[in-house]
């Protein structure tokens, strides 16, 4: 079976390590046709602006093709055909496969069933890893290191795929410290706080947007993502939890930067772009190069 990206535990953290230097060597020379001849399909079942332009993008800056599609309604999907059988089908025409679907556990199993490396793209409220490895990229290039990072996760720590995949990975490195701010709606899910019991890391939980501020090193801000409730009450209850304010950074640690997944709604004010914390719209170009560095990494070009 080739090897895939589903989860942050599917690469040691030696592999971590090569895929940021790899994105690095990228991000000084973008446009490296190594591909040429390669075709990727991206299968989004579920929307995506971001994540889909940027791994079609990274593609096209290593010379591959792409196919795909955006709107499962467009597919024989919506005539009734299995995930099973899209891969399968796709798997035939293609060199590796990007998908993005809204039921957890669904590209482990796309994985299984490809005869081709499959990425995961986000399933559901489970992982997002080509995320993490962006985010991990992020936080080198801003702190210069992956040791002893103080971060503060906030807003929705229970559907964020992003959290929980970046919380994971950066328990490979020395000392994490981690602070989680949500309110009790939308808490971080007591698997991950399991985990890092069991590791011996420190984290602490608060409603209080004030509480981790001032000590982080990164503050890592998520939107509340209404397509995860099934109950449109509880979503309004906690949709505008947080916003954070230029205001609201005057004492925070020279080095601190502010990420973000993007798209953002409320919980970053406009004010917050034009200072020196701001770096979520770098950390999303950042998304192209580790990319790059994850497809050319799995099709065995470096």
């Amino acid at each position: 079976m080739p090897k895939s990206l589903i989860s942050i535990h599917d690469f040691s953290k030696e592999e971590i390590l090569h895929i940021l230097d790899i994105a690095a060597d990228f991000e000084k020379n973008p446009n490296q046709p190594i591909l040429q001849g390669k075709v990727i399909a991206t299968l989004f079942f579920e929307p995506s602006t971001r994540t889909r332009l940027s791994f079609e993008t990274a593609s096209n800056r290593l010379g591959a093709r792409i196919i795909g599609f955006s709107d499962a309604g467009n597919t024989s999907v919506s005539k009734g055909e299995s995930l099973k059988d899209t891969i399968k089908m796709v798997s035939n025409y293609v060199d590796l496969i990007v998908i993005r679907h809204p039921l957890e556990g669904s590209s482990r199993y796309a994985s299984e069933v490809a005869s081709v490396p499959v990425i995961n793209a986000g399933d559901g409220a489970n992982q997002h890893p080509s995320q993490t490895l962006l985010d991990l990229y992020t936080i080198r290039q801003t702190q210069g290191r992956l040791d002893n990072i103080n971060i503060d996760m906030v807003g929705d720590l229970k559907y964020g795929r992003t959290v929980h995949s970046l919380l994971q990975a950066l328990s490979l490195f020395d000392a994490p410290q981690f602070t989680f701010t949500a309110p009790e709606e939308l808490s971080m899910p007591n698997e991950y706080k399991e985990f890092l019991k069991e590791r011996g890391i420190p984290y602490h939980e608060t409603t209080e947007l004030s509480y981790g501020l001032n000590q982080a090193d990164i503050l890592y801000m998520t939107r509340v993502q209404q397509e995860r409730f099934s109950d449109p009450m509880e979503y309004e209850k906690v949709k505008n939890c947080y916003s954070l304010t230029a205001s609201m950074l005057d004492e925070a640690k020279p080095n601190m930067k502010i990420l973000h997944p993007l798209p953002r709604i409320t919980e970053i004010a406009q004010d917050v772009d034009d200072t020196p914390f701001a770096y979520y719209f770098k950390q999303a170009k950042n998304g192209m190069f580790v990319r790059m560095a994850i497809i050319s990494y799995l099709l065995g070009y470096r």
